[in-house]
């Protein structure tokens, strides 16, 4: 009878275990979100999370865990847009689909990666951990490109400015509309000889 209870304590500890893990997560995205990483301190997380200092060490030995387990979960609730399979018949209209896509995903998590952004040269574990996504950047671009039968470097060149981050807030600032901004590097793609 003992053992049984014993088994019992063991789960009920790895749950809360598991929900003290998950709390501290939350906490930085929210703060992530809020100021940034580099300026979401170890304390800042604990209070946010309803924890000490050391529960947060005890979870995540130092900042580059704390990032990646972040980053894994935030892209598991945010994910980015999905590469399609399928060609398209028309190029335009898939490259336009697919860059609307990625604009409205920037527009939804902007605060977010405004902050990560900004970060990227102040914290080394917080441009190690973006590489994933300077990874899957160069994917996407690399089929929104290939949707156009011949390859074409300064095409090529211009998806890849366009797809930035740093890009859709410019265009965003001038047009006011990711539908806009997407017609205009249309136009740029178009003007390429």
């Amino acid at each position: 009878m003992v053992k049984g209870r014993r088994t019992y304590t063991k789960v009920r500890r790895a749950e809360t275990e598991t929900e003290t893990r998950e709390r501290i997560i939350g906490a930085m995205i929210a703060l992530h979100e809020e100021v940034g990483p580099s300026r979401a301190t170890i304390s800042a997380i604990a209070e946010r999370a309803g924890v000490e200092r050391l529960t947060v060490y005890r979870h995540f030995p130092d900042e580059p865990a704390m990032l990646r387990a972040c980053s894994s979960r935030w892209a598991e609730i945010n994910p980015p847009p999905a590469i399609p399979v399928k060609r398209h018949r028309d190029p335009a209209a898939g490259f336009r689909a697919m860059l609307m896509s990625l604009y409205e995903w920037y527009r939804r998590n902007e605060r977010l990666l405004a902050n990560v952004t900004a970060d990227l040269d102040r914290v080394p574990a917080v441009r190690e951990v973006f590489a994933t996504t300077q990874v899957r950047l160069m994917e996407m671009t690399a089929a929104m490109d290939g949707l156009w039968p011949r390859r074409n470097e300064r095409r090529l060149a211009t998806i890849r400015h366009a797809a930035t981050f740093a890009t859709w807030r410019s265009l965003d600032q001038w047009t006011g509309s990711d539908r806009k901004s997407v017609a205009l590097v249309l136009e740029w793609i178009r003007g390429l000889r």
